[in-house]
């Protein structure tokens, strides 16, 4: 099975966040499952960084070393995907989440999310 963390997941993760629950975090750090993280999510948290509505403890450069060190897999849009986006119900508007949520359904993944608003399409979530 493979998962796919959800932008916050990943913030939250890289931070040490207790907002993830234990059985989460066991989950994202266990080495038998691939991990994957959007390239939307990477753009998204870049986006935030450099009009400083995010901070996270580390410059972009840093972030993206962590994330290629942690063996999460960055996936990058594909034609697959992106017609995917076509195929959502319009439940909301948030352009990141929809190409995650395209792409976890086209490579059948389960998205770690906390995320309701993802939590209601007909994608495989867990949290």
């Amino acid at each position: 099975m493979g998962y796919l963390l959800d932008t916050h997941t990943l913030i939250w993760y890289i931070e040490g966040s207790p907002k993830i629950p234990a059985e989460i975090l066991r989950l994202i750090k266990n080495g038998a499952d691939k991990k994957y993280i959007s390239s939307a999510s990477l753009w998204e948290i870049a986006i935030k960084m450099s009009i400083k509505k995010l901070k996270i403890g580390m410059t972009f450069d840093e972030l993206l070393i962590l994330v290629e060190d942690s063996g999460l897999v960055i996936l990058h849009p594909e034609s697959e995907y992106l017609k995917g986006i076509f195929r959502l119900e319009n439940l909301h508007k948030d352009p990141f989440d929809r190409l995650i949520i395209a792409t976890a359904i086209a490579k059948g993944l389960t998205i770690i999310t906390a995320d309701k608003d993802i939590q209601k399409y007909a994608a495989s979530c867990i949290w």
